[in-house]
């Protein structure tokens, strides 16, 4: 990822302040549907996106792999309408409450965990 791919962020400085970032900038975000409490994905956001998301009620993610900024369902229509946006307690990762329209994961299934459970051992 390059530095100059990213624009200066218009997020708040005290919340800025708070985040605790990887090395490369980022912060897991968990995207749950709001009412169900069912986990739908997990994506990345800078201070950009996590600003873009605040703003305008849609989540904003940051691709690693394409290096560029997507907004769920632009694309695909499986939009994420945001309900609320908490940090955990620690400030490195984020819980975006959502009303999700139409499959989460980008397979076409309802959320991205719920084909491959792990056996438990014991």
């Amino acid at each position: 990822m390059t530095g100059n791919t990213r624009p200066l962020s218009n997020l708040d400085p005290a919340i800025a302040a708070r985040l605790k970032r990887s090395v490369d900038g980022l912060i897991p975000a968990i995207a749950q549907q709001h009412d169900t409490g069912e986990v739908l994905m997990l994506g990345w956001m800078d201070d950009e996106a996590l600003h873009r998301t605040l703003t305008t009620g849609r989540c904003t993610y940051w691709s690693r792999s394409r290096e560029e900024y997507w907004v769920k369902g632009d694309t695909s229509g499986h939009v994420q309408h945001v309900k609320s946006v908490a940090l955990d307690c620690d400030a490195d990762t984020i819980l975006v409450k959502v009303d999700q329209v139409g499959p989460a994961c980008h397979t076409g299934t309802r959320t991205c965990f719920d084909s491959d459970e792990l056996p438990l051992s014991g």
